[in-house]
């Protein structure tokens, strides 16, 4: 079976939910320098007014060389972790599984001081638990620029265009704005409930890698 390479993102959109789902061997990139307006620090939601981003503000590297992503931290003085759960809020309070999920998620925002990298693998072991996929990975021990296996790298390394057709499901304000496809899998989760696992499992994957 081959080894599949991810970046961990900040709550993985649903491409690379999808991916991760649907792979045997997971490995996940720790040893990368980490890259500005990437997906390592944020993610996007359907919100009335459309999509809407959210970033994790992260501090300066006062050496100005290259920062290993795992050495990357949070800047904690803009109260970031509160605003993205108020935007989760109201975008998603009228989902009809956003209440079931909210107190398994609260905890991931209490605080706004995190190393990014560990942050965002925690982020995905909670998802998984969530949704039901058994969960195992590996993490990388040096970076390779060429990967001997399924390279998903570059879809966490910005907001991309997929060449993926998403099959729609009921969004929150879809009377509102048309369906908006590959957002963060915390869309799928609070209007599709325990249907995600299928959901994701149904993408259509081959020949992205």
């Amino acid at each position: 079976m081959p080894l599949d390479l991810f970046i961990p993102t900040y709550f993985p959109d649903i491409l690379q939910m999808s991916a991760l789902v649907q792979s045997d061997n997971i490995v996940f990139e720790v040893c990368d320098n980490y890259q500005k307006q990437t997906l390592r620090n944020r993610t996007y939601i359907a919100h009335a007014q459309g999509t809407l981003a959210m970033f994790v503000p992260v501090k300066h590297n006062k050496t100005k060389g290259r920062q290993k992503t795992k050495m990357v931290q949070s800047e904690s003085a803009f109260g970031w972790a509160a605003n993205h759960w108020k935007s989760l809020q109201t975008a998603y309070r009228t989902a009809p599984f956003f209440e079931f999920y909210e107190d398994d998620l609260k905890d991931l925002f209490d605080s706004e001081s995190i190393f990014l990298q560990q942050h965002n693998l925690a982020i995905i072991e909670r998802l998984m638990e969530l949704i039901g996929q058994e969960f195992k990975y590996s993490k990388t021990e040096a970076y390779q620029t060429d990967f001997p296996g399924r390279d998903w790298r570059r879809y966490g390394e910005s907001k991309r265009n997929s060449p993926v057709n998403f099959p729609e499901y009921t969004q929150v304000f879809q009377n509102m704005n048309e369906f908006i496809a590959n957002c963060s899998v915390l869309d799928a989760l609070f209007n599709l409930g325990p249907q995600t696992l299928t959901y994701l499992k149904s993408i259509p994957l081959q020949d992205l890698t």
